[in-house]
């Protein structure tokens, strides 16, 4: 790893229940579309899952499904990156960076031949991608429906709030007619 003093080693499900419930934005809170779960998912598929150490702390993490069903639906096997995330006192010292070349090198030995990740309308994180040799194949807004939004629908269910995926061609009507709208981007790389 790019890290002085920083290792990489697998990670197992207790190891990464911590780490991801305290990464965030460099001054500590997390995006409103972030959610912090509990515990650490489990995946259907073999995964290749990683966490970065330093000084007996966990500063960073990569999950890797390999063959996921969630990946688009284009040549070769693929993993899909559902989880990297670096400990905001950690970033830009290349945690991220080792992390992933691990997954990758873990990838080909396993005949996956590409990884996907999705990304949110945050630019650093797309140049990261980027700059990672990873190229922009898809995107979609996503779009959050607040109760204002709903009340059209009202019958036996009351709708609070709902979320929705836009891939039309009308874009900017979108982001006016709705307070919370983020573009979701498919960055693919090709191992």
């Amino acid at each position: 790893m790019d890290a002085p003093g920083t290792t990489c080693s697998a990670c197992r499900l207790t190891l990464a229940v911590g780490a991801a419930t305290t990464l965030g934005l460099r001054d500590g809170s997390q995006p409103e579309f972030q959610p912090v779960e509990r515990e650490k998912e489990r995946y259907a598929r073999d995964a290749i899952e990683l966490v970065a150490e330093k000084d007996g702390a966990i500063i960073g993490l990569i999950d890797v499904e390999c063959e996921s069903d969630g990946l688009s639906p284009r040549p070769g096997a693929g993993g899909m990156i559902w989880h990297l995330a670096t400990h905001p006192d950690h970033q830009r010292q290349g945690v991220a960076s080792g992390l992933l070349a691990e997954a990758e090198a873990r990838a080909r030995e396993r005949g996956i031949g590409r990884l996907e990740a999705w990304t949110r309308d945050d630019v650093p994180t797309q140049r990261w991608y980027e700059r990672q040799g990873f190229a922009r194949i898809d995107s979609y807004l996503h779009v959050y429906l607040e109760r204002d939004d709903l009340r059209a629908f009202d019958g036996e269910l009351r709708l609070v709030k709902a979320f929705a995926h836009y891939t039309g061609d009308q874009p900017d009507a979108v982001r006016e007619r709705y307070a919370r709208v983020h573009d979701d981007v498919l960055y693919e790389k090709r191992l």
